[in-house]
């Protein structure tokens, strides 16, 4: 893997010339919108780039987007990948590592999630201010690279608290919804049950999902700088919460869409 993460990162280099990305952008489920605001470098497709694991998701694109935003210099992952489509967690967090041999100095990462505060509604937005891990691995499990980061990284602050105080300025100042939680990492894909929605407030979660936690992880391992946002979607909190689908969920998300992107190209322009 070590060799292969280099390796990847010389076949982009060679196909994206001396453009050096600043940011990391990771856009989850139905936010993939915001590369339109990108003016373009280079498109390539995960299918293309030797290692790089391919997106099964439907209603992701799985490209790699390289240009200016914001006058900064960017990559985004428009489609990122999840332990429930099958891949090990080191698959996962590999565009990640790859990001940061291309030159990232921060990440920024969103998603979908499902609302276990009854202070959250479907369309707001929640800044991730720490995280519960529920995946079953660790990308950080094996052999440690010296290379990349400690054997024993610290987690007290895995998001960057400095980003989430100015993101919720910029909320604040734009009249959008926008709140301060936790994070609940699980495994996926199906969506919780009742007695689960219950649990994971119990425990200190202000919102599930399915991703973010494994990138987030690796990223302090290499001490990158994360900001991280969630959409959410759908509300699990209600004592008899009414079915969803994956669609619902979607739409929710694209509709959000312009509000999340708003805070992040503002919070972008101020790096």
């Amino acid at each position: 893997m070590f060799q292969n993460i280099y390796s990847t990162a010389e076949y982009i280099k060679k196909r994206i010339g001396d453009f050096e990305p600043e940011v990391g952008i990771i856009l989850g489920t139905g936010l993939g919108g915001l590369v339109n605001d990108i003016e373009v470098h280079t498109k390539l497709l995960y299918a293309n780039i030797p290692d790089f694991p391919v997106s099964t998701v439907e209603f992701h694109s799985g490209r790699l987007i390289f240009g200016m935003l914001q006058g900064k210099r960017v990559v985004a992952m428009q489609g990122r990948l999840h332990y429930y489509e099958g891949y090990d967690m080191k698959q996962i967090t590999f565009p990640v590592r790859v990001m940061k041999v291309l030159g990232i100095r921060h990440l920024f990462v969103s998603n979908a999630s499902g609302s276990l505060n009854p202070d959250f509604a479907k369309g707001d937005l929640m800044i991730i201010e720490d995280h519960i891990n529920l995946q079953p691995d660790n990308p950080l499990r094996g052999r440690n690279y010296d290379e990349f980061g400690p054997r024993f990284p610290d987690m007290s602050y895995p998001y960057d608290m400095a980003l989430v105080k100015k993101a919720k300025e910029i909320a604040q100042a734009n009249n959008i919804r926008c709140h301060q939680g936790v994070y609940v990492s699980v495994t996926g894909p199906n969506l919780e049950t009742r007695a689960e929605y219950r649990y994971l407030r119990n425990i200190g979660g202000d919102a599930v999902g399915m991703s973010t936690v494994p990138e987030v992880i690796v990223a302090n391992h290499m001490g990158i700088p994360v900001f991280a946002v969630s959409v959410i979607t759908d509300e699990g909190f209600h004592s008899s919460p009414e079915p969803v689908s994956v669609e619902e969920i979607v739409k929710v998300a694209e509709d959000a869409e312009p509000k999340m992107t708003l805070v992040l190209k503002e919070l972008l322009a101020s790096l």
